[in-house]
Parts: C-alpha cells; sequence; structure tokens
C-alpha cells in the first residue's frame, strides 16, 4: 500500500484533497523516495534509549602524549603521505542561533578582517598537510537547506587555497517527522516535513552519495571526523592518528579534561565493556563527582566532537545497520486545513543516529586528551558559554589575528 493511501496518515491525505493533479504528482514523487519503515521505530523507542552498565576509561592523557610526541608524530605523518587518512567535516547547520541565514561554515568570526569559520578550519588543515607535503581528502558534509550556498561559498573563495579535486560535498540523508500517533507532518501542500537523520549518519550518508568508491580508489583507511563549530580543532592531526595507530585501536576520540563535575558534556567510558559516551544528563551524581586516587575525576574526559574511524570498521558497521533514535522534537508543520502551526512544547518525533551509537559499535576506542585553551573554541551562541565572544579569544590567545 502506498502511504497517501494510508487512511491514518491524515495530514497527506488533507493535502492532496486540496492540490491539483499535477502538485499531487510531485508529492507523490517525494513520497515514493521514503523508506516508510521508519515509522516503525516509534513502537521501541524505549529499548533503544536504554542504557547499560557504564565504567571509566583512562585516557592517553597530554603527558604521555607529549612524551612519545616523536614517536606518534612519524606514524601519523607517515599515514597521510600514504595517502590513507581523509576528513570528513559535518557542515549541514544554519548559523540561525547566531543570526545567519546563511550556512554556519560562512560565518565571519574575525574582528579587524574577514576570516570565515570554513577558511579557518582549511587553515588548520593545511598546517598539517603543509608539514607532511602530501594532501588529505577532504569530504564536506551538507544539508537539503545548505548545499548549493556552501558549495558556492567555497567556489568564490577558491576554495580558500586548499586544492580543488581533494574537496567532495555530499548531502545528509532525511527522515520524515511525524505526530506521536505516526502521522507524518505536512511542510507544505506538496512536501512532508523532513529532518537531518543525525550527527550518526554521515557515513551512510557518504555512502549512499556514491563516495565510497572514491574512497576505496584513494586507498583511505582512517577517517577523521568532526562539527563544524569548533574552530581551533585540528584535523588529520598526526599526533592523534599516530596515538590511535600505536595503540592498535580502530577508533579514537579527541576528549578535553572536565572543567567542573557536572559540566554539560558527554564523557568517553565503557558501556557493558565496550567503548561508549555517557551524556551528562544520564551520569548520577555519584558517577559525576567519584575521583581516582589522585583526585582526578573517574569520568573526567568530555568529547568534543573529533573522532577517528577506521574505514573497513565504518563499512561494517553501515552493513549492520545504527540504532535508530526516536527524539521528540517541536515540529513546525502545516495541518489539515493548510495552516501553517509552530507549537510552543514537543509535538511529534524526529528520527535519528547517533554517533555515540558508532563509538559503541568500535571493538575499541582511544580517548586522547587535548589543552581545550588551543583545540576546544565551539560556536554554538553569539554571546556567553561557548560563544563567537569566547571563541575569539581563545583563538587570540593562540596568537591567531583577528
Amino acid at each position: 500500500m502506498n502511504i497517501w493511501e494510508d487512511e491514518r496518515q491524515c495530514y497527506i491525505r488533507a493535502a492532496m484533497e486540496k492540490n491539483s493533479p499535477e502538485e499531487n504528482e510531485v508529492l507523490k514523487e517525494q513520497l515514493k523516495k521514503i523508506d516508510w519503515s521508519i515509522l516503525e521505530h516509534i513502537e521501541r523507542k524505549e529499548t533503544v534509549n536504554e542504557r547499560g552498565v557504564f565504567a571509566p576509561l583512562e585516557a592517553v592523557e597530554i603527558s604521555e602524549i607529549t612524551a612519545r610526541e616523536a614517536e606518534f608524530r612519524e606514524i601519523g605523518l607517515n599515514a597521510i603521505r600514504e595517502q590513507k587518512v581523509g576528513a570528513v567535516l559535518l557542515a549541514g547547520g544554519q548559523g540561525t542561533r547566531l543570526g545567519l541565514d546563511k550556512p554556519k561554515g560562512t560565518l565571519n568570526i574575525g574582528v579587524n578582517r574577514e576570516l570565515y569559520l570554513f577558511e579557518q578550519l582549511l587553515k588548520n588543515l593545511m598546517e598539517v598537510t603543509d608539514e607532511a607535503g602530501a594532501y588529505v581528502p577532504f569530504y564536506i558534509m551538507t544539508s537539503n537547506i545548505n548545499h548549493e550556498d556552501t558549495v558556492q561559498f567555497f567556489e568564490e573563495h577558491a576554495y580558500f587555497g586548499y586544492p580543488k579535486e581533494y574537496v567532495k560535498f555530499f548531502t545528509q540523508e532525511m527522515e520524515p517527522a511525524c505526530d506521536y500517533q505516526g502521522r507524518v507532518y505536512m511542510e507544505s501542500s506538496t512536501e512532508v516535513v523532513m529532518s537531518p537523520n543525525g550527527n550518526g549518519g554521515w557515513f551512510g550518508s557518504m555512502v549512499n552519495a556514491g563516495l565510497l568508491a572514491d574512497i576505496k580508489a584513494r586507498g583511505i583507511e582512517w577517517i577523521n571526523v568532526f562539527a563544524v563549530d569548533n574552530c581551533l580543532q585540528r584535523i588529520a592531526d598526526p599526533l592523534f592518528i599516530g596515538a590511535t595507530i600505536a595503540y592498535g585501536c580502530v577508533s579514537g576520540a579527541k576528549v578535553v579534561r572536565k572543567c567542573a563535575p557536572d559540566e554539560r558534556v558527554g564523557v568517553l567510558c565503557t558501556e557493558d565493556g565496550k567503548p561508549s559516551i555517557a551524556e551528562y544528563y544520564e551520569m548520577t551524581e555519584e558517577m559525576a563527582t567519584a575521583r581516582k586516587a589522585n583526585g582526578d575525576l573517574q569520568y573526567g574526559f568530555g568529547v568534543i566532537l573529533n573522532y577517528l574511524f577506521s574505514e573497513q570498521r565504518l563499512e561494517e558497521i553501515a552493513d549492520a545497520h545504527m540504532p535508530i533514535h526516536v527524539v521528540e522534537k517541536k515540529i513546525p508543520y502545516m495541518d489539515v486545513d493548510g495552516n501553517y502551526v509552530k507549537p510552543e512544547a514537543p509535538n511529534g518525533y524526529k528520527f535519528e543516529t547517533l554517533v555515540l551509537d558508532m563509538v559503541h559499535m568500535m571493538d575499541n576506542c582511544i580517548p586522547y586528551e587535548v589543552d581545550r585553551a588551543k583545540e576546544f573554541a565551539p560556536i554554538k551562541n553569539l554571546h556567553g558559554v561557548d560563544s563567537l565572544d569566547t571563541a575569539r579569544e581563545l583563538l587570540k590567545g593562540c596568537g591567531i589575528e583577528l
């Protein structure tokens, strides 16, 4: 049965009753491309969100990294020179919370000169490629709302000096959003409400975009994935790559030392004996405040969404299918009378995959400590905590001219 023939789908059916035949053909084309089995996850949403038994996971701390720097650097640089490392930038978001109705990466973070977020990230990458004497294939994940603007921005700025043949764009997969009864919401008379499939969907989106062939052709064995908003992060960091390989791990996660037990960051730990991430709201007070004999927090290292994964292991995960999380959200929609509704409280579900599940499906993961003053300057707000203001101060502290 086609979804528009399902009597429960009142929003779709109401739109189709008002549409012209031509408009309904447009709508049906979209509906045919959607995997409607996603709605079945509503019935088992509680089991997906159940967590196992958490335990602390020891990190490779800065002191050890400093002591083994030459060893880690050489291993990492060799991997880059042998073209075994690729980088994936998650850049599907808009800068709405920053007063920017454009891709977040186009934000000007400069003060006395123009310096764009995308530009700074590429500068960080080129520090590594200059040292290695080899380029790193760079994949940029966009969304349906910012893809054209992102590609155009890179074209206008000549890719900020990075060779165009090493840059490829792909769009994040989308899933329909629905009410609590599984009735899919309408965005307009000819399109349903779609939302990105979460930060764990990047590799599946790459595969569906046909980029696995490119990864294979280039011989990439390691993929460093990171989010757009941290303007100080090191990309394809030779030390991070080298440490992960030296420890014989299939994945690594950059972490920062928590500044307080109740800091709102997810921490890298184990869950039922496998690597995982405990979100700050999942931690008991006992977990959050537990300390080692030396006084350090047992769950003391927060993730910054900068990971290194074995490409082969990512393929195995993609074949096994990642868990789908059913998340309550406020979802604007067009009601059955054709009125646009902007709810003030959650009114339905979105379907997301999470990078924490990607980590948990790995056999092991090395928590790799970085100095937050040098590598952690997220821009989530215009002012206040994790803002453009704080990021600018941190950039200045690292000697970057603004």
